[in-house]
Formats: C-alpha cells, sequence, structure tokens
C-alpha cells in the first residue's frame, strides 16, 4: 500500500469564476473586482504553470479540458467529486452545490482506462444528495493509506454517518473530530479537512488550534504520532493562507515533493520549512487567482490516480 502516487488527474478551467454556491459556507473566498473571463484566463494561466511546474519535476499529470456546458465554475477541483484506489474501485462523491454536482463526468473513467488504468468497481455515494447529506471527496477525507485510517473534520459538507459507511466499504479506521476558524467573531466549521490538514508518508501539517475541543484535538495528535508521523503544526493564519492544502507526491526517480501554492509557501516559517525539506523537496506555484476566487488550492486542484495498470 503506497500513501503517494506518481499520477495525478488534473482538469483545465473553461469557465472558472466565483461560484456563489460554495460562498455560503466557504470563509475561503474572495470576491475579486475583475469580470469572470479575466478571471478565467488568470486561472488558466495559473492552471497550466501549475501543471509546467509539477511535470518538470517529474510526476506525471493528466489533464482534462473542462467542458462549456454544464455550467461548472469549480471544476478545477475534481478531488471532491472522484476518488482512485489501489484495488481498482472509483468513489464518486455527493455535492453540496447543485451545480458542483454537474462536474461528474464518467467520460473521466474512460480517459483513465484509455491510460491504461484498470478500473474495477465504482462506490457512487451520490444517492445521498437527495436526503441533502453530502461527503466531498479527499477534500471532506484524510486518506492514510498504508495505516489505513480516514480523517473528517465535520461540516456541512461532511457527513458523520456517510463518512463512517465510506470507512466500512474501504476498510479504514475513522478518526473524526471538529476543526473551525474565526469568522467575524464566531467559530464555524472549516467547509474541508484537507485546508486545515495535509498528511505525507511520515509527517502531518495540521491546524491543531483549528480543533477547539481538546480531547478531539490529543486524539487526533495521538493517531498521527502512533503512526510514526512527526507533526508539523501551522497557525490559523498560515491556514488561510493554504498552508495546509498540501499534498505530497511522488516525482522523477522515486523523489518525493511536497506541492503547494506560492502564497502558502510564503506563509511558511524557516522552522516548518526545515522540518519539511528534511523529508522532502518543496514545490510551489502562483494560484492567487484560484484560491480567491474558488477558495480552494493546491491540494484541492490534484486527485491522486492509486489505480492499478492493466
Amino acid at each position: 500500500m503506497m500513501q503517494i502516487t506518481n499520477t495525478i488527474l488534473m482538469i483545465r478551467p473553461v469557465n472558472f469564476r466565483m461560484n456563489e454556491q460554495t460562498a455560503v459556507n466557504n470563509y475561503f473566498m474572495e470576491d475579486l473586482d475583475e469580470k469572470n473571463n479575466q478571471i478565467n484566463q488568470k486561472a488558466q494561466d495559473e492552471f497550466d504553470a501549475f501543471v509546467s511546474t509539477l511535470r518538470s519535476a517529474g510526476v506525471n499529470v493528466i489533464v482534462v479540458d473542462d467542458t462549456i456546458d454544464p455550467d461548472t465554475p469549480d471544476s478545477i477541483f475534481p478531488n471532491n467529486w472522484i476518488s482512485f484506489h489501489e484495488n481498482g474501485t472509483v468513489g464518486v462523491y455527493p455535492m453540496f452545490a447543485e451545480n458542483r454536482r454537474n462536474e461528474r463526468r464518467e467520460d473521466i473513467l474512460e480517459i483513465m482506462e484509455q491510460h491504461g488504468f484498470l478500473i474495477d468497481n465504482v462506490m457512487d455515494y451520490t444517492a445521498a444528495e437527495v436526503e441533502g447529506v453530502f461527503l466531498e471527496g479527499t477534500g471532506s477525507i484524510i486518506l492514510d493509506r498504508v495505516n489505513q485510517k480516514a480523517y473528517c473534520a465535520l461540516s456541512e459538507r461532511a457527513d458523520e454517518d456517510l463518512f463512517i459507511e465510506f470507512c466500512e466499504d474501504f476498510d479504514c479506521m475513522p478518526v473524526i473530530f471538529t476543526a473551525n476558524q474565526s469568522v467575524d467573531g464566531k467559530r464555524l466549521p472549516i467547509y474541508h479537512t484537507n485546508v486545515m490538514m495535509a498528511l505525507g508518508e511520515d509527517f502531518a501539517i495540521i491546524c491543531l488550534d483549528s480543533i477547539d475541543d481538546k480531547k478531539e484535538r490529543k486524539n487526533v495528535m495521538d493517531h498521527l504520532r502512533n503512526d510514526g508521523k512527526e507533526i508539523i503544526a501551522i497557525s490559523e493564519r498560515q491556514m488561510h493562507h493554504f498552508a495546509g492544502n498540501m499534498l505530497e507526491v511522488l516525482g522523477k526517480d522515486g523523489q518525493r515533493f511536497l506541492v503547494m501554492s506560492s502564497a502558502a509557501f510564503a506563509s511558511l516559517d524557516e522552522s516548518q520549512i526545515e522540518a519539511i525539506e528534511k523529508r522532502c523537496k518543496i514545490i510551489h506555484s502562483p494560484l492567487d487567482t484560484i484560491e480567491a476566487c474558488g477558495g480552494g488550492s493546491a491540494r484541492c486542484m490534484m486527485a491522486e490516480v492509486f489505480l492499478p495498470k492493466k
């Protein structure tokens, strides 16, 4: 079982903009005073530069273009609706925003098979949308694939019962907690676990300050330490610069890289960078427009591919 992969799926945007349907509970989003076509062009430029940076490090990036119709402003974040697993299973997930449900495309499975990957089974959780129940893929779920654990910060986009069902289906131990952020003087749930936590092979980057309940915080830390993960704590301010939204990947010659945005990198202090670079190299790329309008960053843009080859 591998924790990190050298193959990722990315969706190139064609109509990226601030999605009014996700803004209701994504407090990372900002309204830029620009026209949508300018925002989309900037997002495409950031996307292309990011892909180029990854490929130059030897990461295998499968890029699929989004379609004009239907309207999917957040299609650049495919990890929320699909996940790929070593046993040939694909997970497909229920989405909070109605217009994000249109991101799910059957042709993506065909494209993956055309790239030589084997798909044996699809676990489809999307029927939960009818009940108003959501679990947004590896945005909501942080997988420790080696130790068969799954971490989840509960929110409107991460239902506890459905998460437990996922853990039963994928034979994972659930680690459940609530993570909050300060919004206008209130503590409100963080919309996705993967903006406050990233799990590498032997380290975890996590905003412990967001887990207000001390027992829950201790439980998460105990799980990480018992599995041999060094905890690299980030502050809530750093989290707001997407320092929790990172992904470790494999590049050329099996070299490990931690991928993040340039804003996330700039927010880190020397000791945090040193702790990361003891284990892997850092790759970063500017994603300012995508972060501001989409409320997501580097990790959200990458759907990891662990499927077996045919």
